[in-house]
């Protein structure tokens, strides 16, 4: 099984260092020199890591391979996995982003959308999920917010504050008062 770890960004400088976007808990573990990482939408099966370090908040890598900015720019968009041995224990309160995309959101037994992705950032987690719409809505990926997981059923069960649903939608945006 696959896990993914990155999601590559554009590039810095003149010598193919890239930006990363980083999907896991642990960077300091995954980002190492000599670390073989797969690629999954890029131009290359597999990429090794020359160098990474942080400049600010944001993770810069190199890799053996990318020696220079326009072979960096064709990385752009490119998923960075590693091989994982097993899934996690079905007791487990953790979650990975491929285990939750496409499932359908319910609330109060309703569907109102899909998962697309799952957007980890150090305060908190975020679930993203698109309504029918097609608007992307984003849900701190909380207990009190999702109480329910179901992989087996297709299901994630929400239980959003009060207008976050609506909170994109145009009636929202209308001042009170005023009618179409």
């Amino acid at each position: 099984m696959r896990l993914q770890v990155a999601r590559i960004g554009k590039p810095h400088g003149i010598r193919g260092e890239v930006t990363a976007q980083v999907l896991t808990d642990a960077p300091e573990e995954r980002f190492v020199a000599g670390e073989v990482l797969h690629v999954t939408g890029g131009p290359v099966d597999s990429l090794i890591i020359k160098s990474a370090r942080w400049n600010k908040t944001i993770l810069l890598l190199t890799f053996q391979e990318i020696s220079d900015r326009n072979t960096a720019e064709t990385l752009r968009g490119a998923r960075l996995e590693i091989e994982v041995g097993e899934e996690p224990q079905d007791d487990s309160d953790e979650w990975y982003e491929h285990e939750l995309q496409d499932l359908k959101v319910m609330h109060h037994g309703v569907e109102v959308g899909v998962v697309t992705a799952l957007r980890t950032n150090p305060a908190q987690d975020l679930l993203v999920f698109e309504n029918a719409e097609g608007e992307e809505i984003y849900l701190p990926f909380v207990d009190e917010f999702v109480p329910e997981i179901d992989t087996e059923a297709g299901t994630l069960t929400i239980t959003p504050p009060p207008g976050l649903l609506e909170l994109n939608s145009e009636d929202s945006e209308q001042p009170e008062g005023e009618s179409k």
